[in-house]
């Protein structure tokens, strides 16, 4: 039988994770919770299916199958026959919390409660439920459809076979895993980046070097594909911020302080490429 994939959250991250779900051939429901959010990942991923079908990575006949097997609903009702239950909200640990305590009586026994969560620990969001041991951390990169990664994080009460599963899945998707035994706030792959990226900021904000520059320097003095003011923009200021401030709360380590700088930039709308200023402009 075809696994049941529910999606909660129809943003940038949620509709990624639908659409390599549903090309791998798994039947999905995506759930958000307006039409309007829900009508806006779809139009998101047939564009990005299609700019697949016009590079001659996937069939049109397989694009439509695909989208065949989303559907589409406001209600969390729409998890409760779920086989695995991926979360990609807003990165608020109140929020993941009250969510997490909904679908725990929802969803059926033995489903795989998964978070798309970048920095906040499992255990604190397992601990919402009645079945810790379901939980367990799917952190998945953006954009889904081309990156690779999967980060899987197991909570304080993760069982062995909730982790076996969630790898299935990513790897099922075409993912390759990475897996974090000690769910710090961060995990791995986060920590790196907010450390990284943290100081970047700091360094253009104290007037070291220009954006470019600093970001040409890693680049080719690193060997990094993308900057990390350019990987700033293409997650979001407001997501980084949000996931430094998480660790920061958890660790109170100083070098994950957002930068004042990164702190006005979100205030003043400039988020990166989804609001089309950022460090750069586009």
């Amino acid at each position: 039988m075809t696994q049941q994939v529910a999606v909660i959250g129809a943003g940038l991250m949620g509709s990624g994770i639908a659409q390599v779900a549903a090309v791998a051939g798994l039947r999905v429901a995506l759930q958000d919770v307006t039409e309007v959010a829900l009508q806006r990942g779809l139009d998101g991923i047939e564009k990005s299916m299609t700019r697949f079908v016009q590079k001659g990575k996937l069939a049109e006949a397989d694009m439509r199958a695909a989208l065949d097997r989303i559907t589409t609903s406001t209600e969390l009702d729409s998890a409760a026959d779920a086989d695995i239950v991926v979360e990609a909200v807003y990165e608020s640990l109140d929020v993941k919390h009250g969510l997490f305590r909904t679908l725990d009586g929802l969803c059926k026994d033995g489903a795989v409660l998964a978070s798309n969560t970048s920095a906040i620990p499992i255990s604190q969001l397992a601990a919402a439920t009645k079945r810790p041991e379901s939980v367990v951390g799917t952190h998945f990169f953006s954009p889904v459809p081309m990156m690779a990664l999967c980060e899987l994080v197991r909570g304080y009460k993760t069982s062995d076979d909730t982790l076996a599963r969630a790898r299935a899945f990513a790897e099922q998707i075409g993912k390759t895993c990475i897996v974090v035994n000690r769910d710090v706030a961060g995990f791995v792959t986060t920590r790196l980046i907010a450390a990284l990226s943290n100081e970047a900021v700091r360094l253009l904000e104290t007037g070291v070097a220009t954006a470019e520059d600093i970001d040409t320097a890693c680049k080719l003095g690193f060997g990094h594909a993308m900057g990390p003011l350019a990987t700033l923009d293409l997650t979001g200021i407001d997501i980084m911020r949000n996931a430094s401030n998480n660790i920061y709360n958890d660790t109170k380590d100083a070098k994950f302080a957002p930068p004042e700088l990164l702190s006005r930039m979100v205030v003043a709308g400039d988020l990166g490429r989804k609001t089309g200023r950022g460090f750069y402009s586009y």
